[in-house]
């Protein structure tokens, strides 16, 4: 089955994934940072569900980058 997400969706979801292993964090330590279940980040890490700005921002300060490293401008 092909994924319903955008090529744009999946890009975002790459960068989400190497922010937290540039970060040098597990799942479950985001988890944990973030008082979430492990398995909430990994449902995130392939796209279900979508993750909203509010928790990007969150991600964002745990991963130690701004929101634009997610969401590049367009150009």
């Amino acid at each position: 089955m092909q994924s319903p997400h955008t090529p744009e969706y999946r890009a975002f979801i790459k960068r989400l994934v190497a922010a937290r292993r540039a970060a040098k964090l597990t799942q479950v330590d985001v988890a944990r940072a973030l008082a979430w279940p492990q398995s909430r980040v990994s449902r995130m890490e392939t796209g279900d569900p979508r993750v909203d700005v509010i928790e990007l921002r969150q991600l964002a300060r745990v991963y130690r980058r701004p929101i634009t490293y997610f969401v590049p401008a367009d150009r």
